[in-house]
């Protein structure tokens, strides 16, 4: 699973294979916690993210919403900048 950006001790992956892991979404991952986020309801569709690393991450997503539904569409990943 590729990542995709780091921040504040946060690293975001998301899977390669886009047909077997719908909906879009980011896995967020902070220490022994992990979330899996909808990339378009901004969701924590599953897992334990504190609610202030859960919150920084949605920020982030907000921010690179077209990169990341990009990245989910044409499965050609980059690496995205960290939030500020």
């Amino acid at each position: 699973m590729p990542v995709i950006a780091r921040f504040y001790g946060i690293i975001i992956k998301m899977y390669f294979r886009q047909r077997e892991h719908n909906p879009p979404h980011i896995h967020a991952i902070y220490g022994e916690y992990i979330g899996v986020i909808d990339l378009q309801t901004l969701e924590m569709i599953e897992g334990d993210l504190p609610t202030k690393a859960l919150s920084m991450v949605c920020e982030w997503m907000k921010e690179h919403k077209t990169d990341l539904l990009e990245i989910w569409n044409t499965q050609n990943f980059k690496l995205l900048p960290p939030l500020e």
